[in-house]
Order: structure tokens, then C-alpha cells, then sequence
């Protein structure tokens, strides 16, 4: 009888774990996606950033230092 009960507290440790587990890569997977979310918001800024340079040189206008 011993051996029962060891066995389905093993049981349920796995359940737990497996619980656990399932909750780990939700979080996992939801992380990923608002990594690549915000890869992409920045390579977006970056464009700008970079259209906006080029624009004001091409214009010849001087930015303002940085003091302004």
C-alpha cells in the first residue's frame, strides 16, 4: 500500500510540474513575440531616423547643437 501512495504523490508532483511547465512557455512565447514586436517597431525607427538624417544634410541645414 506504501508504494500506492508514493506513487500517486509522484503522480501528482508530474501534474504540477507539467503545469509549470505549460505556464513557463506561454510566458516563453508571449516574450518572443514582443521581442519581435519591438525588433520591428525599432528597425522602423531606425529608418526614420535614418531618412530624417540624410534629409537634413541634403538640405544643408545645420541641426541645432545639442544644448537646445
Amino acid at each position: 500500500m506504501m508504494d500506492t501512495n508514493r506513487l500517486t504523490e509522484l503522480e501528482t508532483q508530474l501534474a504540477f510540474q507539467d503545469d509549470v511547465v505549460q505556464q513557463l512557455n506561454a510566458v516563453v512565447t508571449t516574450q518572443q513575440q514582443q521581442i519581435e514586436q519591438l525588433r520591428h517597431e525599432m528597425r522602423i525607427l531606425s529608418e526614420q531616423f535614418t531618412a530624417l538624417r540624410e534629409k537634413i544634410i541634403s538640405n544643408g541645414v545645420e541641426p541645432p547643437p545639442p544644448h537646445y
